[in-house]
């Protein structure tokens, strides 16, 4: 592990700890040339299925891509980083169980579609509109009349219990 200030390769790990969930190591190094600390994440390298996107393409999994697709639909809204974090992990987690070396994006985009209805309504419909490509304002309405009758309790459909945030010490 190279010294961000210098450069340095050599470095000796002063202090490491693992994270709330464990599934990270925090070390804490010091620079053998300059004496400057700086902190490194250490995490399994877990194996993700390739993308394969519409046009038939294939990308590696990327995990920031979900991130940012949340945090884009959840922006002004109630919904904590954390929350954006749990649901990206569970994204995650789905595509390991499935183990599978390649993966339709459209798993990624039903996955991330679902955790926001039950998270946030108003990010669901954002999120919605930009990955189903409503082409008129009549589609754009079936989708929101779906979700208001759901939450009326009209619809054939149970409607989906709400996931609560769980705050462990």
């Amino acid at each position: 592990m190279k010294c961000p200030f210098c450069h340095e390769a050599e470095n000796r790990v002063i202090d490491s700890r693992l994270s709330k969930d464990a599934n990270m190591i925090r070390r804490r190094r010091e620079c053998e040339k300059c004496g400057r600390r700086f902190t490194t994440y250490e995490r399994v390298e877990e194996t993700m299925p390739l993308v394969v996107k519409k046009d038939g393409r294939r990308e590696s999994y990327d995990r920031l891509k979900v991130v940012n697709g949340l945090k884009r639909a959840c922006e002004k809204r109630p919904v904590s980083i954390n929350t954006i974090e749990a649901v990206a992990d569970r994204i995650e987690r789905s595509l390991q169980e499935r183990a599978e070396k390649e993966v339709p994006s459209s798993v990624i985009g039903e996955a991330t579609m679902k955790e926001l209805h039950d998270i946030d309504e108003v990010a669901y419909v954002r999120f919605a509109s930009v990955y189903r490509s409503f082409k008129d304002i009549n589609e754009f309405m079936v989708e929101l009349e779906e979700l208001l009758k759901e939450r009326k309790g009209q619809s054939n459909k149970p409607p989906k219990p709400k996931k609560q945030e769980s705050h462990s010490s």
